[in-house]
């Protein structure tokens, strides 16, 4: 069993044959644009603001996505090595650019509940951000690039070890902790930087199923009552690795997606409905991660006092 996931039982034969002939990533990649009204959005996000709650755009989409895979499992399974897999815990990867540096980035990754709200969502984004945006701070992602990048040849030599252990499944725990190439969803906003959505690739190394591009605002041409009326949307660069799910669930899924950020409000009471692969082991990492929080805060006041 893998650290980050445990094979999926009971996938569709066609599946299974699916994973073999397209063994890579890039072979099973589909992509499609969503457009998301922005009225319902803009609405909602105006109205917390009156509440003195803040919220972000990124928020609520991450917060949609969450109750959608609460529902559609499988957009959180993986393939590797040929082999299905469904993943025990929701992390989504996000860039992050460094304060007072435009050309300075980094990227790391949040982890969720499925039970999470808008506003646990939004906590854990801000705590993020703060912590990543720092000009000296320095994440996990950043520490084993900086260490890699110390010795000449040992980036060459250090990912192509960590390559053949993630296809064998013997990628260590704290590796994958803090590797943005193993999540359940890669999101970025490109209209933070006043650029269009794109079809992001979802990496050949790594876990990534779905990559998430939300744009700079466009109007969408619909027709009401048989006129052309133009709609302001949010265009969304989607891509999803079509090896974990069929076509019809992933339309179905997010179909769903749409439907949460038609109205938000939904998204700010706990999920009522929760379908998880395997329910038991998303709970134990749920444990694994709140003890090595206790102990990073633990460590970190014995070196204040």
């Amino acid at each position: 069993m893998r650290a980050d996931g445990r094979k999926t039982k009971n996938v569709f034969p066609m599946y299974k044959v699916a994973a073999h002939l397209m063994s890579k990533r890039y072979d099973a990649m589909n992509m499609i644009t969503l457009d998301i009204p922005l009225e319902p959005i803009r609405t909602y996000l105006n109205q917390k603001k009156k509440e003195g709650i803040y919220l972000s755009h990124m928020g609520l989409f991450i917060a949609a996505y969450l109750r959608t895979l609460a529902e559609f499992p499988h957009l959180n399974r993986f393939v590797v090595n040929k082999q299905i897999y469904s993943r025990n815990e929701i992390s989504v990867a996000m860039v992050v650019l460094k304060s007072g540096d435009i050309n300075q980035e980094t990227m790391s990754k949040m982890y969720f509940e499925p039970e999470d709200t808008v506003f646990d969502v939004q906590n854990k984004i801000d705590e993020y951000v703060t912590e990543n945006r720092k000009a000296d701070a320095s994440n996990g992602t950043d520490k084993i690039i900086n260490t890699l990048l110390s010795i000449p040849g040992l980036l060459t030599v250090g990912v192509g070890l960590f390559k053949l252990l993630d296809r064998y499944g013997l990628l260590p725990r704290a590796i994958i902790d803090v590797s943005p190439f193993h999540e359940s969803l890669l999101i970025t906003n490109l209209a933070s930087i006043r650029t269009n959505h794109i079809y992001h690739h979802t990496y050949g190394f790594g876990t990534t199923s779905l990559a998430m591009a939300m744009g700079n605002l466009r109007d969408v041409p619909k027709r009401r009552s048989g006129e052309i009326h133009l709609e302001r949307c949010i265009p969304v660069g989607l891509v999803m690795d079509e090896r974990i799910a069929t076509g019809v669930y992933f339309a179905q899924a997010f179909r769903k997606f749409k439907e949460y950020l038609s109205d938000p409000s939904k998204l700010e009471t706990p999920a009522q409905k929760i379908i998880l692969d395997f329910d038991n082991q998303y709970k134990k990492q749920k444990l694994r991660r709140e003890k090595i929080a206790l102990k990073k805060e633990k460590k970190a006041q014995g070196t204040k006092e």
